[in-house]
């Protein structure tokens, strides 16, 4: 178990679309990468060194600074039995937990439960983006999410519990048909309250908060934004989650040039908000996994590439072991996934196993559902 200042803080940043780990982490030495990719490869003078093995995308500058600092995992090969090159369905599978049913409750959704049993606060976990991830997702769990924390409100603009109470049960109206109504009532009712309490909290985050730094304007730098805001205000929050915006890294075209941007803007929005929490002496006890659902084919399609099984992920933190975790998949013909992709061999489940048993001190398999060799880069 890592031990903190203050209680252990897990931020998370999903990558929309399928990240192109071949792309990300290039084994810069490989003639087979380079015969595969004749219009992708990344040349060996547009990359940043690792080791004689491997390097960074060329963007990735800064959080290469996090792995000179001993402060960055790379997750090798990461994913999962029987892929699947759905969007939908293999983010569902690493929110869930469960690749082969279809699951209806989040692991964070559980993780939070398991940290705040009683509900007491309801800012125990803060979604930044449209919706709610299925990841968080648990009945009778109240989870805040916030589309933009400058101008934050779910239903703050109408004053008064019985109010807010009517237009709860209007939302209740509208959904009923599809998912039931006793089913649709009894969530909003149990967490809706909880999340407009939650709505008026986090609307304070911004005017109690004073940087040296500028996040960039695009999502994922506001978002990144929020979620330092939130930790400095220090409402006692645990689980901050937020999703780059829809699909983006989804590249079956045009893939060098936005691939490339990206990554520097992913780069440079996290080197931001690890040097924002540290100016304000706040990063002890916050650990930041950013991951994408799926990666890309081997093969080039001449303009990007076409959804493929085995990825990367990272970690980055004060309390983080910085390494090379897993091992790097075979291009090899014979070793090859059906399809031409990638073999995981790192399973994301023990990922998680030691976020929660190491970093959390909580029992991975109930919250998992099934028992995974920890990764010890805590």
């Amino acid at each position: 178990m890592v031990s903190t200042k203050k209680d252990p803080v897990l931020a998370v940043l999903s990558l929309s679309g399928g990240n192109d780990g071949l792309n990300t982490i290039i084994p810069r030495n490989n003639g087979l990468y380079r015969d595969a990719r004749p219009t992708l490869a990344v040349s060996d003078d547009q990359l940043l060194p690792i080791n004689d093995d491997l390097g960074f995308h060329a963007t990735m500058g800064p959080l290469k600074k996090y792995w000179d600092e001993g402060k960055l995992a790379i997750f090798l090969g990461v994913g999962y039995p029987n892929s699947s090159y759905s969007h939908f369905r293999s983010m569902d599978i690493w929110h869930t937990c469960e690749p082969d049913t279809q699951g209806s409750e989040g692991w964070l959704g559980r993780v939070i439960k398991d940290l705040d049993p009683t509900s007491g606060n309801v800012l125990t976990g803060v979604n930044f983006g449209r919706g709610l991830p299925r990841a968080l997702a648990k009945d009778g769990v109240p989870v805040a999410s916030v589309g933009d924390l400058e101008t934050y409100g779910l239903l703050t603009g109408i004053e008064g519990t019985d109010q807010r109470s009517e237009a709860l049960d209007v939302f209740g109206r509208m959904y009923s048909p599809a998912i039931g109504r006793g089913a649709v009532m009894d969530y909003i009712r149990n967490t809706g309250t909880d999340a407009l309490k939650g709505a008026d909290i986090l609307a304070t985050a911004p005017n109690m908060y004073t940087s040296n730094v500028e996040y960039s304007s695009t999502s994922v730098g506001q978002y990144m934004k929020n979620i330092a805001q939130t930790h400095l205000a220090d409402f006692g929050t645990r689980v901050l989650y937020t999703t780059s915006p829809y699909n983006g890294f989804d590249t079956h075209a045009n893939e060098a040039a936005l691939h490339a941007g990206l990554w520097s803007d992913v780069s440079a929005t996290i080197d931001t908000f690890m040097t924002d929490l540290r100016d304000h002496d706040a990063s002890d006890n916050v650990t930041l996994l950013f991951f994408s659902e799926f990666g890309r084919r081997i093969v080039d399609n001449g303009s990007g590439t076409d959804h493929g099984a085995a990825g990367v992920a990272f970690a980055v933190g004060e309390h983080v072991k910085g390494g090379l975790y897993g091992e790097y998949p075979s291009l090899e013909l014979g070793s090859q996934e059906e399809g031409g992709n990638l073999k995981f061999n790192l399973d994301f489940r023990s990922i998680y196993t030691t976020l929660l048993e190491d970093w959390f001190s909580l029992d991975a398999k109930a919250v998992i559902g099934s028992s995974h060799e920890k990764v010890n880069f805590l």
